[in-house]
């Protein structure tokens, strides 16, 4: 019986292979933005376990497959249609939109912190930020569907009302407001 491994040693190199087969260098454009979505996903991860409303566990792990499923249009060379779509992007929308009913008006930055899960929160909307510039930058190079970028974009909006959500009320506002 052959033993099954992780290691190939075909990026040893320096380069990875797409979906298609194509061999491009590890720090292109491309895996840089699948990675970052990577990291993101991994970083929602670490947010599911800390929470217990079974309904938001849902709606992230929702999320996470959304992100995979970019991910995977990103790793790929031909001109595919990514599969999210607008439905994908007006369930972010209906989630921010619910959430945010429940805030009072934010006037200041809001100071990362207070508690973990809302920390968690705040560093996936980073990262998220994050992969959406890579997706720009690889954007320039090749297509890119314009609803994985949409969802990318509302996603982070969907992160910071759930940081604010997950405060509970105890924002601690910047005191120093640019002029």
């Amino acid at each position: 019986m052959k033993k099954a491994t992780i290691y190939t040693g075909s990026g040893d190199s320096g380069n990875t292979s797409l979906c298609s087969g194509t061999r491009i260098p590890k720090d292109h454009p491309r895996v840089e933005a699948y990675g970052t979505l990577d990291e993101l996903n991994a970083h929602l991860g670490l947010l599911v376990a800390s929470l217990s409303d079974n309904n938001l566990i849902d709606f992230i792990v929702e999320i996470e497959n959304n992100i995979f499923t970019i991910g995977c249009h990103l790793a790929t060379d031909k001109e595919e249609q990514c599969p999210i779509s607008e439905n994908d992007i007006q369930t972010i929308e209906e989630a921010i939109d619910n959430i945010s009913a429940t805030l009072s008006t934010q006037k200041n930055f809001i100071l990362p912190g207070d508690n973990e899960q809302a920390a968690r929160a705040n560093v996936c909307r980073t990262i998220c930020r994050r992969a959406e510039r890579r997706m720009v930058e690889l954007g320039r190079e090749c297509k890119i569907s314009p609803d994985a970028m949409v969802y990318i974009n509302r996603l982070s909006d969907y992160l910071f009302v759930l940081q604010r959500q997950l405060l509970n009320g105890k924002e601690k506002m910047w005191q120093k407001p640019c002029k």
